[in-house]
């Protein structure tokens, strides 16, 4: 996986775009079992269950001699990722734009997360410590190995490519993270015809996530390869290559600060993707908490955003084509809203309009992702990519924090889920009224970036 040098998208063939591109969105193929797979459904119950067993007669377990509930570990691990990706994130991002070496990047935090969750195969009789741990570095090296492929679409897609590029690499990873899932629940819900247990049966499932992870990864690695559009260092050990990073992280800093355009878009993209985040998050216990549905209910709805949000990305990617992405966005930010007050006025225990929202959902979810990571990529400065992705990245995994707080509020406050989830419009509002500010060929141009033909 060594440097090797080529033209900038527009310097390479028709046919060489192509054939990274197909490679890169398999990326999103491979990843997506962990968001899927472990982080969805299976991990979150399962690591309660083990710490539960290790508890003691209060229900407290006690890692490096704290007192912690048993039911506050999983949290309490994603917590801890969250607040880790947040220091390393823009580290991995400068570290590939010092390097040059993305690809080899890509390989590492990819393996490092395939890794991690293949271990989880090994949690079990008490051991939630080292679940907790192997979630974490998981959910670490996922966010770093994003940051990086993130980084290539202004590699591999000229500016009026990126939209369709970057939509059919989401579409490509809720395909394939739903495809997984399927089998894993056919696996649980039929494990005695397989001849193990429940519980082996949910290993299996988190280790296959792990296995689909590392395998597809290969695809991405055999095609994508690194550009270089200023000098590369000399070989330097990694200890003054990190120093190096960190110094560029500090240059990007004060960069950040003379690019205002970039710097509210990044606002905006923070407030509304937080409220697409919690309102994915929540609609699970809204679902069983005020709808009164089933855990059968509840899981063909998550199969069914992930199969809808795959057509969604792919018909919001064409949209984008003709109207531009900004424009796109802001519509499907209405769309948003519209769900969340569709919501309000679900009878209680009817699946079918629980399952239809999902639906509504699963058209606008892709399609916003996309949109707003091939958008972004035209503010940002050469040689500079995986540095501002890493910063991206933080706001769609690493802040979503505001909106479960204004959830947990408006609950607390009124004892109604439906007005919690009603709440969660201010976020699309404040959102949509961010991003209409933003002057997007203002800040193509600053980037000194080519202009589209539509944003």
């Amino acid at each position: 996986m060594g440097l090797a040098p080529v033209g900038t998208p527009a310097e390479t063939t028709p046919r060489d775009r192509r054939r990274e591109q197909r490679g890169w969105y398999f990326y999103d193929w491979a990843n997506s079992a962990f968001d899927t797979t472990v982080v969805a459904v299976f991990l979150g119950p399962y690591l309660s269950d083990i710490a539960k067993a290790a508890a003691d007669a209060n229900g407290f377990v006690h890692p490096l001699g704290a007192d912690v509930r048993a039911k506050a570990v999983y949290p309490l691990a994603v917590t801890l990722s969250v607040v880790l990706q947040v220091l390393v994130l823009p580290l991995a991002g400068a570290l590939a734009d010092h390097t040059g070496r993305k690809r080899a990047l890509l390989g590492v935090f990819a393996y490092i997360g395939a890794f991690a969750t293949m271990g989880l195969y090994f949690v079990g009789g008490g051991r939630y410590l080292l679940g907790a741990a192997l979630f974490v570095v998981g959910n670490l090296a996922l966010g770093a190995s994003t940051v990086v492929y993130n980084a290539f679409l202004t590699d591999i897609a000229e500016p009026d490519e990126r939209d369709a590029v970057s939509s059919r690499g989401w579409g490509l990873g809720y395909l394939g993270g739903g495809l997984l899932l399927v089998l894993n629940l056919v696996l649980f819900l039929a494990h005695g015809a397989f001849g193990v247990t429940k519980t082996e049966a949910v290993r299996v499932s988190l280790a296959s996530a792990g296995v689909w992870w590392a395998a597809f990864t290969l695809i991405p690695l055999r095609a994508l390869r690194d550009r270089r559009h200023a000098p590369a260092p000399a070989a330097e050990p990694l200890r003054a290559a990190v120093r190096a990073g960190f110094g560029r992280l500090a240059g990007t800093l004060r960069d950040m600060r003379g690019r205002p355009v970039t710097l509210l878009f990044l606002l905006a993209f923070l407030v509304y993707n937080d409220g697409v985040q919690t309102v994915i998050t929540m609609s699970a216990t809204f679902a069983t908490e005020e709808l009164r549905l089933g855990q059968t209910d509840v899981i063909a709805a998550v199969l069914l955003v992930q199969f809808v949000a795959c057509g969604g990305a792919l018909l919001l990617g064409r949209l984008a084509r003709r109207y531009g992405a900004k424009r796109v966005i802001l519509v499907s930010l209405v769309l948003w809203t519209a769900v969340v007050l569709a919501a309000y006025g679900l009878r209680r225990g009817s699946a079918a309009e629980f399952l239809a929202l999902a639906a509504a959902i699963g058209v606008v979810l892709g399609g916003t992702q996309a949109l707003s990571r091939s958008l972004f990529s035209h503010l940002l400065p050469r040689d500079r990519e995986a540095e501002y992705f890493g910063f991206y990245v933080i706001s769609d995994k690493g802040t979503s924090w505001l909106g479960p707080l204004v959830f947990a509020a408006a609950l607390q406050w009124t004892d109604s889920y439906r007005t919690a989830l009603v709440s969660l419009v201010v976020f699309f509002v404040i959102g949509l009224a961010l991003l209409v500010t933003v002057d997007v060929p203002r800040g193509v141009r600053e980037a000194g970036n080519p202009l589209p033909r539509r944003l």
